[in-house]
């Protein structure tokens, strides 16, 4: 059976033609969801065949609703259920259309049609007769300059339901839907159906009841659902502060052993029979260990600054070109000190990608710093930039000391510092791979390790190219 309805027809227009019309009501998607089980704990326990008209979201918790009464009633039933083309296929709303037989028929509605924003269930029997209708309104046009309606866009408007029992109004409808038909398209059947007036009260008594207890088990799935979701937030903020106090005991601990050291070295240096050269040592570790103090400092105020504003950062669009170069004739000079070749490869046809205001340069300084500093006299250092996909790969490969296996998974934790001997210290803050990591993981990019004892390490940076969304 083919059966469909104008673009023209609404039934929220219609049940508000009628004169008095019944007063919508702005309920809640979970009320609504209510009303139905209702409707259909009454249909089963009363075993009413009817003729449903259905329009209803294509949400499985919807549609097992009239699954249950199919099941349990739908034998002898009709039910029509009214489902929106989509312009240029043939799919309803993204759910899968059952196919017509002569219990259920598929009614099909244009992609225009003013009954897009409405759902309904209406229940069509010689015993009972009623109507429960959904309808969202149109969203009002209002200034597009204005704060309050950027901030509130996705603001859904107020769900207006109307519920009727009423024989006059659900008659309008029912007869505005045959009206609705066009002439091309199957008769509807029980055409001569007429709606009693009213329905038996018992009826109405046992509705009235079954509404009310699906309500408080809507009620009662509500708060349990807002409980959890109490708990849940309670046990984050719970995690947050231990994750809080923890970081700011490891801050403590690192800034505390500097001063261990400068303290001990003062005490020492105290002593009327150091000889110069014992002297000069002691001075080189506060010197030293001062120098640890600054950096410790700097980079937590550099960590506090990123974290607190790395969320409202933008992206930017940026060339490897304008800022490997710079970089790396900025670190020559340290290289050649320690005898240590630097060199790149940007080739030219590199496109842009995507990265935090002003981060790729954070990113290439920190990265090269690091492998200058653990290379020893000697060695080497490369920057090789190339395509990989809708992505563009930056390696930083080094002939330094290299990285035992079991400490990768830590480096990029915050204040770790890789040691090649119980009595060897590269200094820094151990924030650095902390910073990186960062910046790359709000650009939508990506850093990962390849590392031997003794043979070196290779850091791979990868961030999307300009035209490719990079990844949240």
């Amino acid at each position: 059976m083919n059966v469909s309805l104008t673009k023209e027809l609404s039934v929220y227009q219609l049940v508000m033609g009628v004169q008095v019309p019944p007063k919508p009501l702005s309920l809640s998607p979970a009320t609504l969801l209510s009303l139905v089980r209702a409707q259909i704990d009454l249909l089963i326990e009363q075993q009413i065949v009817a003729t449903l008209w259905v329009k209803l979201p294509p949400d499985k918790i919807w549609q097992s609703e009239l699954a249950r009464y199919k099941s349990s009633v739908g034998g002898s039933s009709l039910i029509y259920t009214c489902q929106i083309e989509e312009a240029g296929g043939d799919g309803a709303e993204g759910i899968n259309a059952s196919p017509s037989s002569s219990h259920h028929v598929s009614v099909h509605l244009p992609p225009d049609s003013q009954m897009r924003r409405e759902n309904f269930l209406m229940v069509l029997s010689p015993q009972f007769c009623s109507l429960i209708l959904a309808h969202r309104p149109l969203k009002k046009r209002q200034n597009q300059t204005s704060v309050k309606v950027n901030t509130n866009k996705n603001k859904k408007q107020p769900l207006l339901i109307i519920t009727t029992v009423e024989g006059r109004i659900i008659q309008q409808v029912l007869d505005g839907i045959r009206k609705g038909i066009p002439p091309e398209s199957s008769p509807i059947l029980l055409a001569s159906f007429v709606c009693p007036t009213v329905p038996q009260a018992a009826l109405m008594n046992q509705l009235l009841a079954k509404q009310l207890l699906r309500q408080d088990e809507i009620n009662r799935q509500i708060i349990t659902l807002g409980t959890t979701r109490l708990e849940q937030k309670k046990e984050e903020l719970h995690n947050k502060e231990q994750l809080k106090d923890e970081y700011l005991k490891n801050v403590c601990q690192e800034l505390r052993t500097p001063l261990t050291h400068m303290k001990t070295a003062l005490s020492i240096l105290n002593s009327p029979n150091l000889k110069p050269p014992q002297r000069q040592r002691y001075l080189q570790m506060l010197n030293t260990q001062c120098d640890q103090q600054n950096s410790l400092i700097t980079g937590l105020l550099e960590l506090v600054q990123l974290e607190r504003n790395l969320e409202r950062t933008t992206l930017e669009s940026v060339r490897l070109s304008d800022i490997v170069p710079g970089v790396v004739s900025t670190y020559k000079t340290v290289a050649q000190e320690k005898g240590i070749i630097l060199d790149y490869t940007v080739p030219p046809e590199i496109p842009s990608v995507w990265c935090v205001s002003g981060g790729l340069r954070q990113i290439v300084i920190k990265m090269l710093h690091n492998s200058i500093k653990f290379t020893p006299n000697g060695g080497q250092v490369w920057v090789r930039a190339r395509i990989q996909g809708d992505y563009v790969q930056l390696e930083f490969r080094d002939t330094g000391i290299g990285i035992a296996e079991n400490e990768i998974p830590k480096i990029f934790e915050r204040f770790y510092r890789v040691r090649a001997a119980a009595t060897e210290d590269y200094g820094g803050a151990g924030l650095g791979l902390t910073i990186v990591q960062q910046l790359l993981l709000r650009s939508g990019g990506s850093i990962s390790v390849k590392s031997k004892l003794s043979e070196g390490s290779t850091f791979t940076v990868q961030l999307a190219t300009v035209g490719n969304t990079p990844r949240a």
